[in-house]
């Protein structure tokens, strides 16, 4: 069995961290140069900056980020928002972002998948799918899931790995925020239908929800947020537990100590 991944998600608005449930509420949750240099001497083992109000007008700004984050870490980070070119993805690459997540883009012009996959290789292409349970189906939304579409859940899974993606974001709306725990068994449908990895993001409340989404929800890692900027998990507590529960996981040497 592949090792799971645990990943702090940085959503940024405004060059500040910020969190809120079922994608609404935003408050304040940090610097996100300071949060990422603590998770990586934490034991993250990636990294996802999320520009979640981007504009053409903010790329600039975000590119800087990009590159002040990248002297600070030492581990792999996705960076995604308002990315719809492959003029956009060429200068996060080149600020030193590892993969590039794409999700309204591909939505209104799936064919960008191919290009971006083609130009720059799967491995560097993840493609977010933000879910909501929807009159007895998942549905995707866009524009940061304000904007609900006709396509379908699984079925838009699917397409996203024929086109090229090399991995798939996956939240539920229905559970961000929430600290309820993730939504297993989507997590576990698309896990079944696809066969690159499926991160789980949405609902991480206690350790045990990890244990959950990785053994039920079948997830290859698991994303979360407020309960690392808070401090109400730590990353070494929350991957020794899921080592001791059977999970294999990277540790440190602090961890193991």
């Amino acid at each position: 069995m592949l090792t799971k991944r645990i990943i702090p998600c940085l959503d940024i608005k405004d060059g500040r961290t910020v969190k809120g449930v079922n994608f609404l509420e935003l408050r304040d949750a940090g610097d996100p140069v300071e949060l990422a240099a603590v998770y990586a001497n934490e034991g993250a083992d990636e990294l996802v900056f999320l520009d979640i109000t981007a504009t053409v007008e903010k790329r600039k700004t975000l590119v800087e980020l990009v590159k002040k984050v990248a002297a600070e870490i030492n581990i792999p980070f996705t960076v995604g928002g308002g990315i719809s070119t492959i003029e956009d993805i060429s200068a996060l690459l080149n600020a030193g972002a590892d993969k590039i997540s794409v999700n309204s883009a591909a939505v209104k012009n799936p064919s960008i998948i191919n290009m971006m996959a083609k130009e720059f290789g799967s491995q560097c292409i993840v493609v977010a799918i933000d879910t909501r349970y929807v009159e007895d189906v998942d549905v995707v939304h866009v524009n940061g899931g304000r904007t609900p579409t006709d396509f379908k859940t699984l079925k838009w899974a699917r397409e996203v790995e024929d086109r090229g993606a090399g991995e798939i974001l996956l939240t539920s709306m229905d559970h961000d925020g929430t600290k309820a725990g993730f939504a297993c068994e989507l997590n576990a449908k698309v896990s079944e239908t696809v066969g690159i990895p499926v991160v789980a993001s949405g609902g991480a409340g206690k350790m045990g929800h990890f244990v959950d989404v990785f053994q039920r929800g079948k997830a290859d890692a698991a994303l979360a947020a407020s309960i690392f900027h808070y401090k109400e998990i730590s990353i070494p507590e929350l991957k020794m537990f899921l080592s001791q529960s059977g999970l294999p996981m990277r540790l440190s040497k602090e961890v193991v100590k």
